[in-house]
């Protein structure tokens, strides 16, 4: 009888082969899951820091529209900039300033409307068509405000990476990674 006590209780204290393999399943599993957990953390992440980057750009370029004038002089008489060229870097005088863009300025590179930066948004050119070294298009629109023209702007900048240029209006007006659209109002101020 003692050894028979002594076989069933060294087949208790250990695991069998079949235990062990369904434990080892387990795991894998477990662990092919947690792979592409991470796999598509680090896809959001990247999308996140592309989409950051185009919002930096955007509001950089939004800055210098709201930087430009449009006010009231002392006399009461409106002060517009028609002039600047936001299109360079650094800004130039012969450009169109604050004048309304044309309608489809954010949906094609529109001269005037248009600026093209490399991956670290250095400024590389302007034109209808991207030149060397882009990477990111960034286009802005000027509309005077249906209900007060005169005196009130929508601003609209758009930031697209180059390889998704063709993409907007494409899905309904719906952002997509690598993508910042910013809108604001400018309206007269007296000086």
């Amino acid at each position: 009888m003692d050894l028979a006590k002594s076989e069933s209780a060294d087949r208790a204290a250990g695991f069998s082969l079949v235990e062990v393999l369904f434990a080892t399943a387990i795991l894998a599993t477990a662990l092919v899951g947690l792979a592409q957990m991470f796999a598509v953390a680090i896809q959001a992440n990247t999308s996140a820091r592309s989409t950051t980057f185009a919002t930096i750009l955007a509001e950089q370029k939004m800055e210098q529209l709201r930087e430009l004038r449009w006010s009231f002089d002392s006399d009461g008489g409106t002060v517009t900039d028609l002039q600047t060229n936001l299109a360079y870097t650094p800004p130039n005088a012969n450009g169109s300033g604050l004048m309304p863009s044309p309608s489809n300025a954010l949906q094609q590179n529109t001269a005037g409307c248009v600026d093209y930066l490399d991956a670290t948004g250095k400024w590389v050119g302007t034109g209808a068509q991207p030149v060397a070294g882009t990477v990111f298009i960034r286009r802005w629109s000027i509309t005077p405000l249906p209900v007060d023209p005169a005196d009130t702007l929508i601003l609209q900048v758009f930031v697209t990476h180059a390889r998704k240029a063709g993409a907007i209006g494409s899905a309904g007006g719906a952002r997509l990674s690598d993508q910042a659209r910013l809108m604001s109002l400018k309206t007269r101020k007296s000086p």
